[in-house]
């Protein structure tokens, strides 16, 4: 080859490796926006997945007290009839009187005692289900738990406390069913 040819070539290798280093400095450039952009993109994407996480976390959680819930209060209304039931039950009770107890015949004392099993296994009933009995008397009145009726002056007992229950009440797990009034 001749010195000619090798300049005519040198020239033309020269433009080529400086073409070269521009391509790879602006590759440089392009790399490092895609990086930049890619790890934006990661970072957006771990707080998406995190907070994905944590919504279905709370959604577990939320799930599993409304289960509970649903456990605990679902019979809640049908409880809350069959107090009327026991109700009327202690009524039919409380109205027969004490001298017609004692001299009635032995059908009339079965009856009484069949109303008064029947009372309890009902009230047995509702206690195995989570509605408890609420006994106020002695208690200082909450308007929570309790409806207000009258109000009996005592100085016997401090004020706002409960002397006399006229119905009692019944709360479910960690709701009342029915405020005791009194």
């Amino acid at each position: 080859m001749s010195d000619q040819a090798k300049d005519e070539r040198a020239p033309s290798e020269a433009e080529a490796a400086e073409a070269n280093a521009e391509r790879t400095e602006g590759s440089i450039d392009g790399d490092y926006e895609a990086l930049v952009r890619l790890l934006k993109e990661n970072e957006e994407l771990k707080d998406r997945a995190l907070r994905v996480a944590a919504e279905m976390e709370n959604l577990r959680r939320r799930t599993a007290r409304d289960v509970h819930d649903a456990r605990t209060y679902a019979v809640a209304n049908f409880a809350r009839d069959m107090l009327s039931v026991s109700d009327n039950l202690r009524r039919a009770l409380d109205a027969i009187p004490a001298e017609a107890k004692a001299s009635g015949d032995a059908g009339f004392k079965a009856l009484i005692e069949g109303v008064d099993l029947t009372e309890r296994a009902m009230l047995s009933a509702l206690e195995r289900h989570g509605v408890k009995k609420l006994a106020p008397e002695g208690e200082k009145f909450d308007p929570n738990f309790h409806q207000a009726m009258f109000e009996v002056p005592n100085p016997d007992v401090p004020a706002n406390t409960v002397v006399q229950v006229v119905q009692p009440g019944y709360s479910i797990g960690e709701r009342v069913l029915r405020p005791a009034m009194v």
